[in-house]
């Protein structure tokens, strides 16, 4: 068997492996319940049985469909991304909500292949506006907005 599409083909083994994995894990941690009455591993269950048959399908797909071929693997955005999501963690208490996103958006704008300030304060101004009307307003969670020298 030859595969014909690579990309169809790892993908296929993500989903097929994540999804097995975390159906199996659920069914032995959780309840499973019955349809009627659901206990809380039958959703979990289901989705990763769901996404397990998808990425079968997807891996069957890649012996007979012609695809292309897996780009090449770049490693500066993953890391960039994780340093922002994680950066932002950390300041959210001692910056607040506002630093925090600052921190988050442009490391991880500086992750992408061009980095243009005026687009990253762009989407920071949208995406904290957003958190703040969502998250503080809507749902009245207590995050704090500024640092607590700025309150």
């Amino acid at each position: 068997m030859t595969i014909k599409s690579p990309k169809n083909f790892w993908s296929g083994i993500m989903f097929l492996v994540s999804g097995l994995f975390f159906a199996i894990w659920a069914e032995n941690h959780y309840q499973m319940g019955s349809a009627v009455r659901m206990g809380p591993g039958y959703f979990p269950v289901v989705l990763g049985y769901i996404l397990a048959v998808l990425g079968a399908i997807v891996l069957g797909m890649s012996f007979t469909v012609k695809g292309p071929k897996v780009p090449a693997f770049h490693l500066r955005p993953i890391l960039f991304i994780t340093v922002g999501v994680v950066l932002y963690g950390y300041l959210m208490k001692p910056l607040g909500l506002m630093l925090a996103t600052a921190a988050l958006v442009y490391v991880s704008a500086y992750g992408g292949h061009e980095f243009k300030w005026k687009e990253a304060t762009i989407l920071f101004v949208v995406l904290a506006a957003f958190s703040w009307i969502v998250f503080v307003k809507g749902l009245t969670l207590p995050f704090p907005i500024w640092p607590a020298a700025f309150e």
